[in-house]
């Protein structure tokens, strides 16, 4: 049987505008040593460290611990797009359920550029190929933002399916501002109305410039370890992970659909197998952490994860079931809408929000009575990364 894998230490630094932030190696380091203080213990004993960054030379990893100790452990450097912060993660995980190490350090960060994102590489195969090649069938390739494009497409294939209003995308944005408010760590602490966010610049139908995600610079890390590691070390009740899957695309991606193609199956069924292997369902549920890089993949998001059926995201969002009083939290910290998206680090920033949660030290953004948290953090290209966490 594989063993329990629990998160002993979480840490992040506060996300800012590209410019703004120390280089990616002093982020790195300080969310390290927040995660190993929160843990209470030495570099030392960590084993090996699985770092996650999507912009950056070969080996940013290796430079990202140095100042943490040179203990000649592996670093391994992970790129998984959108979804690389959980994919170190579920990395570190794996080796300590399969019994390679007891201890280990799970890193995320990243130094952005201002502006849309954008290909680095003109010489070779663009990745992402297939997925343009289905929205210039579907919709036609414009001058804005080529994320923004797909994830507006997405929207508005489904505002056109389902009769759903601007407002409904906006009001996904009002909540993660309001959330923000109270998040230190977050990027935008300013609340906004639903008519200032409509009145913001068009970026692409139905998203305006604060239903996007802004470029960010930043870094989170966790620490974790087995059960014996925690005993012998005096860790009693630690958060710990019931459940964690990754999925990548389906040949339905390819279909000539904007929401298939920027990963709702995929997402849909990584759930899937999270629910099963924890043998909990939604309803167990309390607090989630979710993907809202837009407004719109929120939305889709809250279906994928059976928040709710089908085309009744807008019903969901307007009775208040994604925020404090309803049936779930969605996005307590502000999500990447008002936190920010340093890439790399959006996964284990997620994680640390989570097991401040189920910890009960969230201070002002607190859920009541949470004992079980989700994670989803998704990547176009694609991968989709669930986890699930527990406190006893």
């Amino acid at each position: 049987m594989s063993r329990r894998v629990n998160v002993i230490g979480v840490g992040m630094t506060k996300f800012q505008k590209p410019g703004a932030s120390d280089d990616y190696n002093v982020m790195a380091v300080n969310a390290s040593k927040a995660a190993l203080a929160d843990a209470k213990i030495p570099y030392a004993e960590v084993e090996a460290a699985y770092c996650g960054y999507v912009y950056g030379d070969s080996t940013c990893g290796q430079r990202s611990v140095y100042e943490l100790g040179l203990t000649g452990i592996p670093v391994y450097n992970v790129n998984n797009n959108c979804a690389t912060g959980s994919t170190a993660l579920m990395l570190a995980k794996q080796a300590i359920e399969g019994g390679i190490a007891e201890c280990v350090l799970a890193l995320g960060f990243e130094k952005m550029e201002k502006g849309a994102l954008g290909s680095k590489f003109s010489d070779r195969t663009n990745p992402m190929e297939w997925q343009v090649g289905v929205m210039s069938r579907v919709q036609d390739v414009n001058q804005a933002p080529i994320t923004a494009q797909m994830f507006g497409g997405a929207g508005r294939e489904y505002r056109f399916k389902y009769g759903t209003k601007r407002e409904t995308f906006a009001k996904v944005s009002e909540k993660a501002r309001k959330h923000a408010s109270n998040n230190p760590y977050a990027l935008f602490n300013q609340v906004l109305s639903v008519e200032e966010i409509l009145a913001a610049d068009e970026v692409f139908d139905p998203l305006t410039r604060y239903q996007c995600c802004p470029p960010t610079c930043g870094a989170g890390a966790a620490i974790l370890c087995s059960d014996d590691f925690a005993r012998k070390h005096g860790i009693t009740k630690p958060v710990w992970i019931a459940a964690q899957a990754m999925t990548t695309d389906y040949p339905s991606a390819f279909e000539d659909s904007m929401i298939k193609m920027i990963g709702y199956d995929m997402a849909k069924a990584c759930a899937k197998k999270v629910y099963d292997q924890a043998g909990l369902g939604p309803k167990d549920v309390q607090v989630i952490e979710l993907h809202d890089c837009f407004t719109s993949n929120e939305i889709l998001t809250y279906e994928a994860l059976g928040l709710c059926d089908e085309g009744q995201a807008e019903k969901f969002i307007w009775d208040g079931d994604n925020t404090y009083g309803g049936k779930w939290v969605t996005n307590p910290s502000g999500g990447l809408l008002s936190k920010g998206h340093p890439l790399g680090a959006t996964g284990l920033a997620q994680c640390t929000e989570l097991v401040w949660q189920l910890r009960g030290t969230a201070g002002k953004r607190q859920v009541p009575n949470a004992k079980v948290a989700l994670q989803h953090n998704l990547g176009l290209g694609g991968a989709c990364v669930i986890t699930m966490y527990r406190a006893d």
